[in-house]
């Protein structure tokens, strides 16, 4: 393989019916910067059916070029077809960096496209920088500059590890959505639009989608709240219902850790940290939470973090801004009505 080949840094455009995925701008942000240390330019690939009019959000946020892969057989994502157009992709292309978000679907989609196209991939990254490898030098090994860097955490988070692929092109990740931030939009913007279609033929191979059946759910994604009450398994079943109504003072949204959702008194779906969610409100309240690595991967970038618990050595109290140490059965109802007060 010629590395010199490969240039450019790719990321790969999630929509679902039409519609941009928020991890696609993140992307677009990291890959700003990478490209910049690269002195390099930044590719959206945008697949789907219809899905021109996206091009212009693309630019917007910092898309020098979109490769747009157009055909009816991607309408809806299914892995084969989509494998196939993102692998052509980077075949005929060669990008140096290609990222993909570590969503549903991308989980599905990076590891079968990284095999497509004979290269490693290192899965669920929460830091991207350029650098060297090995970070540092060994007498009689060669150390490689310019190389991406990919964190993540291992062993359950009890470890973080930086990985690199020094010896394969191009150099792929997945990124969890909420780590890396999207820039402000660039009014006016316009990318280079190259359309490329490998060329789908129906095959019955495929998945055949026989019907779709969206979820309704009451739930509002903790991801976009601006305060989170967030309790863990020192707040007890029971006590969920007071963080209720300290984010309904607020004006905030409740969410948890994960032994609350192991316990089952929770749902998955607000659960906060490595395996959860990753948040950046602007006022994080932890309460009853220990603060393990696990947990603060997910919360440790919100503006302000408010820690609560009765236990003073807890690991908590070393991210957060301000510490309360104490009973929080006394403490949460007596924070309510004193905030209740103040609202009024």
């Amino acid at each position: 393989m010629g590395l010199e080949e490969y240039r450019g840094v790719y990321v790969f455009a999630q929509q679902v019916d039409n519609e941009l995925s928020g991890i696609a701008f993140e992307l677009l942000g990291k890959a700003k910067d990478l490209a910049k240390d690269l002195d390099t330019d930044v590719t959206a690939v945008l697949v789907g059916s219809d899905v021109k009019g996206l091009v212009d959000d693309l630019a917007k946020y910092g898309a020098d070029k979109v490769i747009v892969v157009d055909d009816p057989e991607l309408k809806e994502y299914r892995t084969e077809p989509y494998t196939y157009a993102l692998a052509s992709v980077i075949n005929e292309y060669k990008p140096e960096i290609m990222l993909v978000g570590a969503t549903a679907i991308g989980r599905d989609l990076g590891p079968r496209v990284s095999a497509r196209v004979q290269t490693g991939l290192t899965a669920d990254c929460t830091v991207l920088e350029i650098g060297d490898f090995p970070l540092r030098a060994i007498p009689g090994k060669e150390q490689k500059h310019n190389q991406l860097l990919m964190t993540r955490p291992a062993f359950g988070g009890n470890t973080i590890a930086t990985i690199a692929c020094p010896d394969n092109r191009p150099q792929m990740a997945t990124v969890r959505p909420g780590v890396m931030q999207k820039i402000d939009p660039i009014e006016g913007a316009k990318a280079e639009v190259i359309e490329y279609n490998p060329g789908f033929t129906p095959d019955n191979k495929y998945v055949e989608i026989m019907d779709i059946v969206k979820s309704v759910t009451d739930t509002v994604d903790i991801m976009d709240a601006k305060i989170l009450v967030s309790g863990g398994r020192g707040v007890g079943e029971e006590g969920f219902g007071m963080l209720k109504e300290l984010a309904e003072v607020l004006g905030g949204e409740v969410s948890c850790s994960r032994a609350v959702v192991d316990n089952g008194w929770q749902p998955r779906d607000i659960q906060v940290g490595q395996t959860g969610k990753t948040v950046r409100p602007n006022v994080y309240f932890a309460i009853g939470i220990s603060g393990a690595i696990q947990h603060v991967a997910g919360m440790e970038e919100s503006d302000i973090i408010v820690a609560i618990n009765k236990d003073e050595t807890a690991p908590i109290f070393d991210v957060a801004d301000y510490g309360i140490v104490g009973d929080l059965n006394k403490i949460v109802p007596a924070l309510t009505e004193k905030l209740r007060a103040v609202v009024k």
